[in-house]
């Protein structure tokens, strides 16, 4: 159990790790494996449990449309247990493969290529 939120550990896979982010969908943890690998990182992804929402919502009735269901996500975590994701991203820890460093767009994949050289206050 962390102290705060900010920053989660459990045990993923029977290893104890700093919990990098929750229900990710599988095209985000490629990206985020291949990221935090390429800084040597060693990531430990399962799969995440079922909502308790979801879990809790009584089947619909005969004729009644059923609710789409959520494709299936995962946990991504970190075998350092110092991980941060906020202290990674603002404390500029992490290079991009091309030797930038990694910026929130980037990290949120809102951006193709992190834009370093141009300070976040002046966009």
């Amino acid at each position: 159990m962390a102290i705060n939120q900010n920053h989660p550990f459990e045990e993923l896979g029977g290893v104890k790790c700093a919990v990098v982010e929750r229900n990710v969908p599988a095209g985000r943890v490629a990206f985020l494996k291949e990221l935090l690998e390429h800084n040597g990182f060693e990531v430990v992804t399962v799969p995440s449990p079922p909502d308790k929402a979801a879990v809790a919502t009584p089947p619909p009735a005969l004729g009644e449309p059923a609710l789409q269901e959520r494709g299936e996500t995962f946990t991504v975590g970190v075998t350092d247990l110092t991980y941060n994701t906020v202290n990674a991203i603002f404390g500029r820890l992490l290079r991009t493969r091309d030797g930038h460093v990694v910026t929130r767009k980037f990290w949120q994949q809102q951006e193709q290529v992190s834009h370093d050289d141009i300070p976040y206050f002046d966009r």
